[in-house]
């Protein structure tokens, strides 16, 4: 991908395999059935912590962000709350 309008319509935008979809769907779930314990089964396993559309958003402010850069990535957060508590814990050491 090229050009920024592009990278904004289409990144993070594969079409789903199984339907065809060209745009990712919205999933309002909040868990997702596992192969065992500790066996995740495609990559999710609570919504909180992630979830399909997440993943396309984050692939999709990634792309924007670095563009060309292979490894980029990006994170969304459930609340706000997540966000500041993941930044604290970034910066700032224990104790």
């Amino acid at each position: 991908m090229s050009g920024f309008d592009t990278r904004a319509i289409h990144a993070g935008q594969e079409p789903d395999p199984l339907t065809g979809a060209v745009v990712p769907p919205i999933y309002q779930v909040s868990t997702y059935a596992q192969d065992g314990v500790g066996g995740l089964r495609g990559g999710y396993e609570y919504s909180r912590s992630g979830n399909p559309t997440r993943t396309a958003l984050e692939e999709c402010l990634a792309a924007l962000e670095a563009p060309g850069v292979l490894d980029a990535a990006g994170i969304a957060f459930a609340s706000g709350l997540a966000a500041e508590d993941t930044v604290i814990r970034t910066v700032c050491r224990p104790g």
